[in-house]
């Protein structure tokens, strides 16, 4: 069951999955602010709720979680460092899919003794994947792209939470590898859309986003996986990060897009479960 936990000011909505004592904790960052929520990461990581405590929550202006601004990297990585403390870890796993990835990255940078291992998915290091993204969606054989409503969710000028869900729903048909048309309907009706939360994030920070130079930074062992046909966060961006991280290890899902956790959930099960069997902090 999830609970509202408040760290630094702001009531997020919580759930701990396998809290045992003992077990090291692994805190996941959802992706998508104003669109994304817990679901994702629960359902990715709960898995491995047999070995971690597994933190998931809706982050500050997400889900159901509390709006208090401001919605900057700076401010959601100090949140993920008071959840952390709220479980009791001295260090965890940090993991983090797409703009989820981004915080998970910045958490380790600003928090680097807290941080025992890195687990990121569908990822970038800088705003170069917004041109990238756009090229591909305007390119895609699968739908036509109304131009007008890509640049509006792509560039943070969505009007209200109904102008958000029509964009998303625009762009949705090109994030699996196999396209579904029931599972797009149900994740667009299931989606919690926070409008305000999803401008800020495009308009303010993804326009001067760039940790390149930060990244050799990381220290700790780091897993980068993606999808072979991601159109918004495509393989050349986990290739850079790999490239940066000195301890940095890349898997490419070659049938998956956007989330491989999904579209090869058992290859990426055992992916994540090996390379966390591996990180030696974990198996004191």
């Amino acid at each position: 069951m999830s609970m509202f936990v408040e760290i630094n000011g702001n009531r997020l909505n919580v759930e701990v999955l396998g809290d045992a004592p003992g077990k090291p904790t692994l805190i996941a960052h959802h992706g998508a602010p104003g669109l994304g929520s817990m679901a994702e990461p629960r359902a990715t990581f709960g898995p491995l709720a047999d070995e971690f405590r597994v933190v998931v929550f809706d982050a500050r202006g997400s889900g159901a979680s509390e709006g208090i601004e401001p919605f900057t990297h700076e401010q959601w990585a100090a949140d993920v460092d008071g959840l952390r403390e709220w479980a009791g870890a001295e260090r965890i796993v940090m993991a983090g899919g797409s703009y989820g990835g981004f915080i998970a990255m910045e958490y380790a940078i600003r928090y680097p003794d807290r941080v025992a291992a890195l687990v990121l998915r569908d990822t970038a290091a800088d705003n170069a994947n917004q041109e990238l993204a756009i090229r591909n969606a305007l390119a895609s054989a699968r739908v036509e792209i109304d131009r007008e409503k890509l640049d509006r969710i792509m560039s943070g000028r969505v009007r209200d939470n109904t102008d958000l869900r029509d964009c998303w729903a625009e762009i949705l048909p090109l994030y699996d590898h196999e396209l579904d048309w029931a599972k797009v309907r149900q994740r667009v009706e299931n989606t919690p859309y926070r409008y305000a939360t999803h401008n800020f994030a495009f308009a303010v920070n993804q326009p001067n986003y760039d940790i390149k130079p930060l990244l050799p930074r990381i220290s700790c062992p780091t897993l980068v996986t993606v999808g072979r046909h991601d159109w918004i966060t495509p393989v050349e961006c986990s290739e850079t990060i790999v490239k940066l991280i000195p301890n940095a290890r890349l898997v490419v899902f070659e049938h998956s897009g956007h989330s491989p956790q999904v579209e090869e959930a058992e290859l990426f099960q055992r992916v994540v479960r090996e390379f966390l069997a591996g990180v030696p902090a974990l198996r004191a």
